[in-house]
């Protein structure tokens, strides 16, 4: 797995992170060169989301699947994720998470929107399935 620190504004220990990931995958039964990961500043989400979501603002994590549906084959590269740390930030504090809890969070809601989950289409399924690894993982709701 590749993970870039593209921002300098949230100081961020990447070693924890890559170790939560590496978790997920091996949960999930995939392997690590399957996934980059991407830790942005605002403006940059910004521009990513805008470009391709449409949405004028930054947001706190954005998943671009390299085929449509990944869990057709799970040996392939899975796309990538872009995280934004000052935004998760923010979510943190108004969930009462740790950032580090969130970042994480986000990584595990990025990797299955990587799987082609989308919980604005499939009635929960993403949702019950977020929410069991969550527990597995000790992350707080």
């Amino acid at each position: 797995m590749n993970i870039l620190n593209k921002q300098t504004k949230i100081r961020l220990s990447l070693p924890p992170l890559e170790k939560f990931a590496d978790d997920v995958l091996r949960e999930l039964q995939l392997k690590p060169e399957n996934l980059s990961i991407a830790f942005v500043s605002n403006p940059v989400s910004a521009h990513l989301n805008k470009t391709y979501r449409k949405i004028a603002k930054a947001t706190d994590v954005l998943s671009f699947p390299a085929e449509a549906d990944a869990r057709l084959n799970r040996h392939r590269f899975l796309g990538d994720i872009a995280i934004a740390p000052a935004v998760a930030s923010s979510y943190a504090k108004k969930n009462g998470r740790t950032l580090q809890s969130e970042i994480c969070i986000l990584i595990l809601h990025g990797i299955l929107h990587l799987l082609g989950y989308d919980h604005e289409t499939d009635r929960g399924q993403m949702n019950r399935i977020e929410r069991n690894l969550r527990r597995k993982f000790g992350l707080e709701s």
